[in-house]
């Protein structure tokens, strides 16, 4: 019997190989995610086992969070101690995770170039909250859109789409989860998002209490930045709603 695989292919070997050594690593240092199993390598192609199941939804936000929180703990607590947001963080093998602050500096730059950004004065705005983000933990970013998450049928969370991760602060990612849930389904309450807050933060703050403080406010500085970073996507993949809501950054009139 052939058992079911999914195939991804890449542009270069060096992509492909990239994608193996982030696979890898999150298998070692996030442990709480459950990851497909890598079942063959070839030049600029992986096979992954296929999981069967369907893509988060906002009833899914709670156990998420806890995920992730759990997740982001493991690998701060096993191997991005040392990590800085302003740089890129080396592995042993070699590869490294682009810092947090590069890519996104040069993807809000473009988003004014595309149009989604109306001034200059705009994209400073951006560009200044983006810089008063950078502190705290580093975590990993994984782009945790709702389709990076299968759910089976027995509620087990399989996550995927693992190649290219870098480093952000805590509840970034937990952020771009909840952008997406929103793009896709449409606004979520308030509480809603203040439970699934809370419990990224309990989680995360097992494995130490510095990991635990992401709040409220920050929250909404990631999420006006991921208005930005996702809004050439909307009305794409599913994307039927508008892009989330923009917090003003503060000091920003």
């Amino acid at each position: 019997m052939t058992t079911r695989r999914f195939v991804k292919h890449y542009e270069t070997a060096g992509r492909a190989t990239s994608a193996v050594r982030h696979h890898v690593w999150l298998a070692e240092h996030a442990r709480p995610m459950r990851l497909p199993a890598l079942v063959a390598i070839r030049p600029t192609s992986l096979a992954y086992e296929w999981i069967d199941g369907r893509s988060a939804q906002p009833e899914d936000l709670l156990i998420l969070a806890k995920l992730l929180g759990d997740a982001h703990g493991a690998a701060w607590s096993t191997d991005l101690r040392s990590a800085a947001l302003h740089a890129p963080y080396r592995l042993r093998d070699g590869t490294s995770f682009d810092g947090y602050l590069a890519p996104r500096q040069d993807a809000l730059r473009r988003r004014l170039r595309q149009g989604y950004l109306p001034d200059r004065d705009a994209l400073h705005a951006m560009l200044t909250l983006l810089e008063k983000t950078a502190e705290g933990p580093a975590a990993f970013y994984k782009d945790s859109n709702l389709r990076n998450f299968i759910v089976t049928e027995a509620d087990d969370v399989c996550t995927v789409d693992t190649d290219d991760l870098t480093l952000a602060p805590m509840g970034y990612d937990l952020a771009k989860l909840i952008a997406t849930l929103i793009l896709t389904y449409g606004p979520l309450a308030s509480p809603a998002l203040d439970s699934a807050l809370c419990a990224y933060n309990e989680a995360a703050e097992r494995h130490d209490p510095r990991l635990g403080t992401t709040d409220r406010r920050r929250l909404d500085d990631f999420l006006a930045l991921h208005a930005v970073l996702t809004a050439p996507y909307t009305g794409r993949n599913g994307y039927r709603f508008s892009e989330p809501p923009r917090p003003r950054p503060r000091g920003i009139t």
